[in-house]
């Protein structure tokens, strides 16, 4: 059985990325996207204009400043790998709660499709959240350059920092 890390919020948070759960590597290194073949960091530190960093008290300090919070859909499952493909007997975190001591969230962003796909079937989307996907930033998804997933990145992202 593997499980998600607990979320990374603040109280100022007013978006939340919602990936599916940590990789293999990511659990191994105790790291919301670990992976080095995962470009969720590298994109964030393209978005916002910052020299790359691999120190991960950085990386969360990043997401702190622009009011951004991490967690994943699922609270554990079963799974070879860390294709979301592979999971299976997977039970959802609480977003209920979630929501209740989190009320300043207003934009959930899924970092894939599979993320939303979960969160859709166990969860359900409320009237108040902005809800919308990213391309996901797995080294998986070589459908689309990096470049691209920037530019969708910034045009879902950056909207929402600016508000």
């Amino acid at each position: 059985m593997k499980n998600s890390f607990l979320p990374i919020i603040y109280p100022n948070s007013l978006i939340i990325i919602l990936g599916t759960m940590p990789g293999e590597k990511s659990l191994e290194l105790q790291q919301y996207y670990g992976n080095r073949g995962n470009q969720f960091w590298k994109l964030l530190y393209t978005l916002f204009d910052k020299p790359f960093s691999y120190n991960y008290e950085e990386r969360i300090e990043l997401l702190r400043l622009h009011k951004i919070a991490l967690w994943d859909v699922l609270q554990y499952c079963e799974r070879e790998g860390s294709l979301d493909s592979n999971i299976k007997n997977e039970k959802p975190n609480d977003f209920d709660a979630f929501h209740t001591n989190y009320p300043a969230i207003k934009y959930v962003l899924f970092s894939s499709k599979k993320a939303a796909a979960y969160y859709d079937k166990y969860v359900g989307r409320k009237l108040n959240i902005h809800y919308d996907v990213l391309p996901s930033p797995s080294g998986a998804n070589a459908t689309m350059t990096f470049l691209d997933k920037l530019t969708i990145w910034n045009q879902k992202i950056m909207p929402l920092i600016t508000k």
